[in-house]
């Protein structure tokens, strides 16, 4: 049974259990019930999707652990070849997430997404520039028009004044 438990997809199961907590238990900070004329409060929909991730998760870490041990089970988790294209990526969008306040959501996404598409993906140029330059777009709209969410800009801000002057 326990060795059950140190499989990866038990081990990532339990991980993923623990974060849906955490955001449960942070989405709390706001009202997630039902606001009358209102409508759901500000937490509601991060904690009942957490809630949702949770059981899933819990129903994987679950069938993982009943399932018991075979030998694929504990085979190495990535292939050799494979450990520095994750790297890669995961050191890419850690940058992105670095740089987005320093130099705002709408250039820190395109940048990550040209390098991703264009050179770690080696998709042709058409498609990683117009993946990367209406990317940003859909975001302001969704975001910052449909949502009222604003997203950082960083030095990017005064840009902005316009595109504010003309939605709000």
């Amino acid at each position: 049974m326990f060795k059950a438990i140190l499989k990866p997809e038990s081990l990532i199961a339990a991980a993923m259990m623990g974060f849906a907590a955490y955001l449960m238990w942070h989405a709390t900070v706001l009202p997630i019930g039902w606001d009358g004329a209102r409508g759901p409060g500000g937490g509601a929909f991060p904690f009942w999707l957490s809630a949702i991730m949770f059981v899933a998760t819990g129903g994987v870490f679950l069938r993982s652990v009943l399932s018991g041990v075979r030998a694929e089970d504990m085979k190495p988790f990535f292939e050799p070849g494979m450990l520095g294209p994750v790297l890669a990526a995961t050191l890419a969008l850690g940058l992105t997430i670095l740089l987005m306040p320093i130099i705002g959501a709408y250039l820190a996404i395109p940048l990550f997404m040209l390098w991703y598409l264009r050179f770690f993906g080696r998709n042709v140029w058409t498609v990683t520039l117009a993946l990367s330059l209406t990317t940003p777009v859909v975001l302001f709209f969704f975001f910052e028009v449909a949502l009222l969410i604003l997203l950082p800009k960083g030095i990017t801000e005064p840009l902005f004044f316009p595109l504010y002057a003309m939605f709000f």
